[in-house]
């Protein structure tokens, strides 16, 4: 037989204070839901941090990553894939990374191998 005083009980969820601070992603407006509910968008990750270092080849990672909406350790993972595949640079000045996007590279897909990497950023490039 069982016991009342032993079944269990469902447990409570407690959040945590969070003592004023926010998400370091709280200011970025994500991608609006379709009707299906899923979010999506047109260009990738790699690409949103590409055309941020080419807009501000000076930014940190730490903006990088607010202003695409990941975070800043997928920023660097991004960045070091990037280097690695010859579509960035990176330089060392002080104590700042600066970057170069290597314009001239193809873009990876069969559909749009045809394209370079600066033809994209000329197409999204803000007026």
């Amino acid at each position: 037989m069982s016991n009342p005083s032993n079944s269990r009980k469902p447990r409570k969820t407690v959040k945590k204070a969070t003592r004023g601070k926010t998400s370091p992603d709280a200011n970025i407006s994500a991608p609006r839901k379709t009707e299906t509910g899923h979010r999506w968008t047109f260009l990738t990750n790699h690409a949103h941090v590409l055309i941020v270092l080419h807009r501000d080849p000076t930014r940190v990672l730490r903006e990088v990553a607010l202003e695409v909406g990941i975070t800043e350790r997928a920023v660097q993972r991004i960045i070091q894939e990037l280097e690695e595949e010859g579509f960035l640079k990176r330089e060392k000045i002080g104590r700042q990374n600066h970057y170069q996007v290597l314009t001239d590279q193809a873009l990876r897909h069969p559909v749009e191998g045809h394209k370079s990497i600066g033809d994209l950023l000329q197409l999204i490039a803000k007026q």
